[in-house]
């Protein structure tokens, strides 16, 4: 598609929450104790600061400046992006990883792309820092979950405060309906709103290009309007010298107001909601020629109106409009809060995918909702959970202005943690020089504080709600990643020897009956508790045991001929293989994915494709006898680095296999020893764990896992359903993990 196309179509997924901002911006700003004068240099003040912050931040630092550091063409993945998509780029390149078994052939992935300018002092000096202490890492850590924490906020009041907005100019031409009706009527769309959400947007979505399209240009020509209507000297107020002066004579209440002044920027952080399905320039095409200017001139004109009519102050917007289009103004405005609302709510529930890939947060159930547009997803749990918090906040406030406050605070904390990210990515990442990054944390950085102080002294007016929703997020997030992690690391340290299954002789001590048994765990080198509990109890396992990691590396996509990794664990004799599944933090795991089917294929093709020279080396045993000169676990890593082929090459292998020969050379006795076993039936084993907190632990810790922890863990989805496990074939084994 050409650049214009895709400019236009961006228009309905990425701009529609920052399209409707001009509803209730001016509002909100004047909501306190904020007076106008008859010399209007308040509104002037008002426009200058709404100018110039929607210029410095929305075009400069967004456009121009971040959305060159996008995660391999993710950007800002679904505001996720603003704090995840950055954290893992610094991830990749200073090993801040928060995800256990990543290795060395992680980096040769084409995604994972660390190469670039050379290294520079700043740089190294940084990354030892990062490495050298473990609390900053956690502090960082602790900051993106901030970011990302306020973000899903405002997949709750987004749709609250933009519905309310729009349908509240009702109100001005039926003077006799109740404020209780607007509160019904807007409850009414948001519960239709979510209730559409299971059918996906990809119906309905050819439809958002123009709503927003026709949205702008609107209030672009209604701006343009009042300019020369009321005030055409309004142009002055695009000088920096009003805000200063706005500052010197409103002292305390002006810059209060100024919690009011940041909505108008509001969605600036989903800007890159779609940048895997929009290319960068489409993007910066249709801010930059369309969105910034349409904005502007709305914003320019509602304040020419309002230096006429101070007395409107609190329904600038609609009255602004002149009488003969209200209507089709009204309706156009409805539409695009929906439209707003919906493009927020999908990036919620993207955020809330990415998180569970990344460890945190506990697994629920992802539905596609398109077949042929990747990554439009719902999550039903998460739809009606925000329902439910949208309409406990629309009824509890019932005020725009209430809700604008607690809009302001999230947003403003987005900004300046991606700000943060954004100056470490300079320096790490790029590999600019230190003045730089101090340059742009100083420079963007003190303008979000500012606009941050402004909207905490708006707490109790609201303000407390971000800050209640962030920190239950927060402690869930947190609490999950910690008891993922503690888990993990029991397995580590209670894997069971390679020297000691050696010892046992190919049979392993047990009878190994037909067939293929997949024993699910979590490490990609050694072999798991879960399996030598499982003998203890049941001395018998199948001919054939692969060990099955299934992992995430942070990369946003992981392609289909990197998707598996094929390794043999211990001697060829002991018919034993490790299989690690790699995912990206933007994959899904497919329902459809013929995965045992793939996974024979690869094994198969892997012992076709083993050099008889790797299968002489010999072996430590724990017995002290010596069988050999290499180490048992370093032959288990490097045997486990074998890639699996793409599927054209699997479709080949299968070929092969149903004609029982390639090429004249029939295949090798394991391979077909492999393919009977298949047909005798694949069993799939999973440890059903529990995590308990030591005896020693303290209070909190205790509490975190036995209580938080374990009530996650009870009430999301079982890994079993997240892998696509057939219960006919599932045997799970109890664990309990001692963290």
């Amino acid at each position: 598609m050409t650049v214009a196309t895709l400019a236009y179509q961006s228009l309905g997924v990425v701009y529609g929450d920052l399209s409707t901002s001009p509803l209730y911006v001016y509002k909100t700003t004047f909501s306190g104790k904020l007076s106008l004068h008859e010399n209007d240099e308040e509104i002037y003040g008002v426009f200058s600061f709404i100018f110039w912050t929607f210029t410095l931040i929305a075009l400069f630092k967004y456009t121009l400046i971040v959305m060159s550091a996008d995660d391999n063409g993710e950007g800002f993945i679904c505001y996720l992006g603003g704090t995840f998509a950055l954290y893992s780029l610094l991830c990749r390149h200073a090993r801040l990883s928060i995800l256990p078994n990543q290795q060395a052939t992680d980096e040769k992935l084409s995604a994972y792309a660390t190469h670039g300018s050379m290294e520079t002092w700043q740089s190294s000096a940084l990354k030892s820092f990062f490495e050298k202490h473990p609390r900053f890492r956690t502090g960082l850590f602790i900051l993106v979950l901030l970011g990302t924490c306020m973000a899903i906020g405002d997949g709750v009041l987004t749709p609250t405060i933009s519905v309310l907005s729009a349908v509240s100019g009702v109100r001005l031409k039926i003077t006799a309906l109740h404020e209780n009706y607007v509160v019904l009527i807007s409850c009414v769309i948001i519960v239709g709103l979510f209730s559409l959400q299971h059918h996906g947007t990809n119906r309905v979505s050819f439809m958002f290009a123009p709503i927003v399209a026709a949205w702008l240009l609107c209030i672009s020509s209604i701006g343009i309007y009042n300019i020369f209507r009321w005030n055409p000297h309004i142009f002055r107020a695009l000088s920096p010298v009003y805000m200063l002066k706005f500052l010197k004579r409103t002292g305390i209440e002006g810059w209060i107001s100024l919690g009011g002044v940041v909505l108008s920027i509001t969605g600036v952080e989903t800007m890159f909601a779609d940048l895997g399905h929009f290319s960068s320039l489409s993007i910066r095409v249709a801010f930059s020629f369309l969105v910034y200017p349409c904005l502007v001139l709305a914003y320019m004109g509602e304040a020419a109106f309002l230096s006429k009519h101070h007395e409107d102050i609190q329904r600038s917007f609609y009255k602004a409009i002149p009488e003969a289009v209200f209507w089709p103004v009204f309706i156009v405005a409805t539409f695009a809060a929906v439209v707003g609302s919906q493009a927020v709510i999908s990036a919620t529930f993207s955020i809330i995918s990415q998180c569970c890939a990344l460890n945190c947060f506990p697994f629920v159930k992802i539905i596609h909702t398109s077949s042929k547009i990747y990554g439009q997803i719902y999550i039903p749990e998460v739809n009606w959970i925000l329902m439910c918090l949208c309409l406990a906040v629309t009824i509890g406030l019932r005020d725009t202005n209430m809700m604008g406050h607690a809009y302001g605070l999230a947003v403003t904390t987005v900004m300046f943690v991606t700000t943060c990210l954004m100056a470490l990515v300079i320096l790490i990442v790029w590999k600019q020089r230190i003045a730089i990054a101090v340059a742009f944390l100083v420079i963007f950085g003190s303008m979000e504080l500012l606009y941050i102080s402004a909207s905490v002294y708006k707490i109790p007016e609201g303000g407390w709600i971000p800050l209640a929703l962030s920190f239950i997020f927060m402690a869930i997030m947190y609490i999950w990643n910690y008891g993922t992690t503690k888990k993990h690391e029991f397995d580590v340290e209670n894997k069971v020897s390679m020297n000691r299954i050696v010892c046992l002789g190919p049979s392993l001590g047990m009878v190994r009956v037909p067939g293929i048994g997949l024993i699910y765990t979590n490490l990609v080198s050694g072999v798991p508790a879960v399996f030598g509990h499982f003998v203890t109890n049941l001395p018998a396992f199948h001919q054939v045991l692969v060990f099955v990691c299934v992992k995430s590396v942070q990369v946003p996509y992981i392609s289909e001929k990197d998707r598996l990794m094929i390794g043999r664990v211990g001697p060829k004799e002991y018919c034993m293989f490790r299989c690690i599944v790699r995912y990206g933090y933007k994959d899904l795991q497919q329902e459809n994915y013929d995965f045992e089917n793939r996974l024979v294929s690869g094994i198969v093709q892997f012992v076709e494709a083993e050099e008889d020279t790797t299968l002489k080396t010999t072996f430590i045993s724990a017995c002290g006898r010596e069988v050999g000169n290499m180490d048992i676990e370093k032959f288990d890593a490097q045997n486990q680095d074998h890639s699996f082929t793409n599927s054209k090459s699997s479709d080949i292998l299968e070929t092969k296999i149903r004609k029982g020969h390639g090429g004249g050379a029939p295949l090798k006795d394991e391979s077909l020893q492999i393919l009977r076993a298949k047909e005798s039936g694949v069993a799939f084993i999973l440890g059903h764990s529990y995590a308990k907190a030591k005896k020693s632990s303290s209070i909190v810790k205790k509490f975190a896992i036995n209580v938080v922890y374990s009530f996650l863990s009870k009430n999301c989805r079982e890994p079993d359903v997240v892998l696509n496990v057939p219960h006919t074939s599932l045997l799970e084994v109890g664990m309990i993990y001692h963290v």
